[in-house]
């Protein structure tokens, strides 16, 4: 197991025991770039999962955008940790032309804001169908994307997001056996399986060798809801426990979804308020102490 080593910065405290880094989607804290940058350095985080910039989806940006964020992580030293990007959250019926060059022009800004990884999903199967019967086109896609990846000296990360193909464990580990290697890879999100009934140890127990990158969000099993971590039924201190015994090192990206922020409405519906009123940086910092404490206790 890591040994705790703090490094003490203005205003927080970097957790870094061997390599493993925290960071977080910052978009939860405020629209605004530099309100974002200016939270994290506040709790001494120095990476980001960029999705949304300055009320903007990352993938969206132009070139000259992309300068201008680029000098402010310079500024500000922060660096990404990967493009929280929605490629693969389209419906699996739906025309993939254009989600290709989407793809494509992902892929470009990854390696113009120097991230090494991008965060991915694996389609919706149409509403009322068993997600199983579009194996075949899933993998045709994902194998697209993964051998231009190669090309690109990329690595994708596939989120278990709830509703996609690859929400359940066992289906996780069918795109991962069949397409797993150097350039995809696993983000293990553990309120998104709690969400589809999944046993997060279970999901790990399956899903180790793949695993890649870490989301840090909680959810409970009665209804949903996402909760600070720790406080749900998604097991994180025990999991991540077994992460570091496995020698797991990299990102635990916070996640915290406890807060009304830019474009929340279109990722979680139906789940419950009392988070929700808090503001974007009180919530995050909910989220990211939680964490701290997760980790002192391993």
């Amino acid at each position: 197991m890591c040994s705790t080593q703090k490094e003490p910065i203005e205003g927080g405290y970097q957790y870094e025991p061997k390599n493993l880094l925290i960071s977080g989607f910052a978009d939860e804290i405020d629209p605004s770039l530099n309100r974002q940058l200016e939270a994290l350095q506040k709790m001494g985080i120095r990476y980001i999962e960029m999705r949304g910039v300055d009320g903007k989806s990352l993938v969206h940006c132009t070139d000259s955008e992309l300068s201008v964020i680029h000098r402010k992580l310079d500024a500000a030293g922060v660096r990404l940790s990967s493009v929280g990007s929605p490629i693969g959250k389209i419906g699996i019926e739906d025309d993939f032309a254009p989600h290709w060059e989407l793809f494509q022009r992902t892929v470009e800004i990854a390696q113009k804001l120097d991230a090494p990884f991008i965060r991915m999903f694996s389609f919706y199967p149409p509403e009322g169908h068993e997600a199983d019967a579009y194996r075949a086109p899933v993998l045709d896609r994902l194998a697209r994307m993964v051998e231009y990846a190669k090309g690109q000296n990329t690595v994708l990360l596939h989120e278990n997001e709830k509703g996609i193909f690859g929400d359940t464990a066992d289906r996780c580990k069918l795109l991962l056996d069949t397409l797993g290697c150097e350039n995809f890879k696993a983000v293990f999100d553990f309120a998104n399986f709690v969400q589809c009934g999944e046993d997060t140890q279970r999901a790990y127990t399956l899903l180790r060798p793949h695993v890649a990158y870490v989301h840090i969000k909680d959810a409970l099993y009665s209804d949903g809801s996402v909760v600070p971590p720790g406080s749900g039924d998604g097991l994180l201190e025990n999991i991540l426990g077994a992460m570091l015994r496995d020698g797991y090192t990299g990102f635990l990206s916070l996640e915290p979804h406890l807060s009304d922020f830019t474009g929340f409405g279109a990722l979680e519906k139906g789940e419950h308020q009392e988070w929700r009123a808090m503001s974007g940086e009180k919530a995050f910092r909910l989220a990211h102490d939680a964490l701290m404490e997760i980790l002192d206790r391993l």
